[in-house]
């Protein structure tokens, strides 16, 4: 199969390379990609900074969608011929991927592959943090970092369908003018606001119920300024750094929680437990149309080094997708 492999050297550059087909082992799929999404893990895992788990393919890419060819011989469904879409630990850039048969979900109704294979890495995250870690209420208030980017486009929509009011901060006016055509009340361009002021007057001194962020570094004291009493910080990525100074009074007086997470490296018991979720509460809202998956580009699988690029430039609005 032709798959995109990360050449040794410093540079880490991708190239397409042929590799055996895997096949799959008990509990497992193979699907024939059709398409694959880039996500920010992928440019970590290629700068050496965000290594596979233990038994994970060593190939980038962590959601696909395509055709089951296929199954382990303990697999009852999906079957053969089936549409999915999968959430991988690894290997979606690639002509044949290996999935878990519990981390795969139907493609919603009247959705094509690209579109499907935007779909599992931002939903999974976002339902598994805001709604089942975090439990975040109709009419409470959430600020979202990175409105613009796959995470934020998908929290946005997700918690306004259901009730919340989310406020975002983004990097340009043309981002801020997008995020609230899917929903947010308020988009805050943190090159000219600041975002704790600015949530501070949004909520009339109160503060927000929730932050989902992806920023890290100088951020973390900042968004618990912005929290309000009770409130929940989710710490999700780290874009900026890892390390931050906590004023631990402020989580005492205001008795916030502060709670992080990772995906790739849970168990497939846990990300099937979310994906039953999902096709129970958000397929319905996909398939009436009532949310989407917002998609920047497309690259075919050979220019995936343009594909990180694109993202690396932080100019995307949404998804980067690879067809294969």
């Amino acid at each position: 199969m032709r798959a995109i492999t990360i050449l040794p050297g410093e540079a880490r550059q991708l190239a397409l390379t042929e590799l055996p087909t895997p096949k799959p082992d008990n509990g497992q799929v193979l699907i024939k990609v059709s398409a694959a999404g880039v996500n920010r893990p992928d440019l970590a895992q290629r700068a050496g900074l965000y290594p596979p788990p233990e038994g994970a393919s060593p190939i980038l890419g962590l959601e696909v969608a395509g055709t089951v060819i296929e199954t382990g011989s303990d697999v009852v469904s999906p079957k053969p011929g089936d549409s999915v879409c999968a959430l991988l630990t690894g290997g979606g850039y690639a002509e044949y991927a290996i999935a878990s048969a519990i981390c795969c979900l139907p493609i919603p109704a009247g959705f094509d592959y690209v579109q499907a294979a935007a779909i599992p890495e931002t939903f999974f995250t976002v339902w598994s943090n805001l709604f089942d870690r975090a439990k975040l209420c109709s009419g409470e208030c959430l600020l979202v970092h990175g409105g613009s980017s796959g995470i934020g486009t998908t929290a946005i929509q997700l918690a306004s369908a259901l009730g919340a009011r989310v406020i975002v901060t983004a990097g340009s006016r043309e981002k801020c003018d997008f995020c609230m055509t899917l929903g947010a009340e308020a988009a805050i361009n943190y090159r000219d606001h600041d975002f704790v002021e600015t949530c501070k007057q949004l909520t009339v001194g109160r503060g927000v119920d929730m932050v989902l962020d992806i920023v890290g570094g100088d951020y973390f004291p900042r968004n618990l300024k912005a929290l309000a009493p009770d409130g929940r910080l989710l710490q999700i990525a780290i874009q900026t750094g890892a390390k931050a100074e906590i004023n631990l009074a402020a989580v005492l007086m205001k008795r916030l929680t502060i709670t992080g997470s990772t995906l790739r490296a849970r168990d497939d018991t846990f990300k099937a437990a979310i994906a039953q979720q999902l096709l129970s509460q958000v397929w319905p809202l996909l398939e009436s149309g009532r949310i989407k998956p917002v998609i920047d580009s497309l690259y075919p699988l050979a220019n995936a080094a343009e594909a990180h690029a694109r993202m690396e430039s932080s100019q995307h609005i949404g998804k980067i997708i690879l067809e294969v």
